[in-house]
Parts: C-alpha cells; structure tokens; sequence
C-alpha cells in the first residue's frame, strides 16, 4: 500500500546529519540525493525521504505516496481526486528524474498534504 512517504524539515542539514545517523544504524543509507531532497532505504529503493521546508508556519505538508497496479490506475486516483475538489498538484506523468518507468500523479487532500500515486513498471509511450 505505502510505496513511500517523507516529511518536511526546518532545519534540512541537521535533519540530514540526525537521519543519516540513526538510520545507518538500523542498516539504512542514501538511496537519492537530490539536493532538495533525500530519499532513505536498502536495495536502492528510496522509502523514506526528507526535503528542505522553505514554507511558513509551524504545520508543515506530509508526502505520502500509495502504491499503484498501472497507469491507468494513476489516472484514475488523480481523476477521482480532482472530482472531489482536491488541488491538483502534478498531473500523470512519467518522472524520468526519479527512475526510469516511475510515473504517477500528486494531488493536496483536503487537510493540504501531498498525496501521489505511483506506478514503477510504465513503458516510454505511457
């Protein structure tokens, strides 16, 4: 169901010296690095990540991305999404900058997280 999920982070340096701390320990490292952001896990599958928060205000956006069985069902999420009135934040697509078949779709719920879709296996035509 999770595919993965990450938080924002005031202060982005020292929360990435604290992950990669204890992390490490549990046997986790870097899987991604991409400046604004950095996705923790094993097997070079990203699961967890952290991004620079920039915003203001104490409440900061969580990310959470569910799984999805196709592209179609990609679709389908952000299309069911929209008729609920849900901020459509990244349309479907593929994401080439994240992995090569990565594609999915990010909407705001209705209490302002990003919430994203996501399929792993969709072809260069897709």
């Amino acid at each position: 169901m999770i595919d993965h999920f990450g938080i924002n982070c005031a202060d982005f340096d020292a929360s990435a010296r604290f992950y990669d701390a204890v992390l490490g320990v549990l046997g986790y490292s870097r899987q991604m690095d991409v400046g604004m952001a950095i996705g923790y896990g094993s097997d070079g599958h990203p699961d967890f990540w952290i991004t620079r928060w920039e915003g203001g205000g104490p409440n900061r956006e969580m990310h959470c991305a569910f799984q999805a069985e196709s592209v179609e069902a990609v679709r389908a999420f952000h299309a069911k999404a929209l008729e609920l009135g849900a901020e459509s934040l990244h349309e479907p697509r593929l994401w080439p900058e994240y992995h090569p078949g990565y594609y999915g779709a990010f909407v705001r719920d209705p209490d302002g997280n990003n919430v994203e879709a996501v399929f792993h296996r969709a072809g260069p035509d897709d």
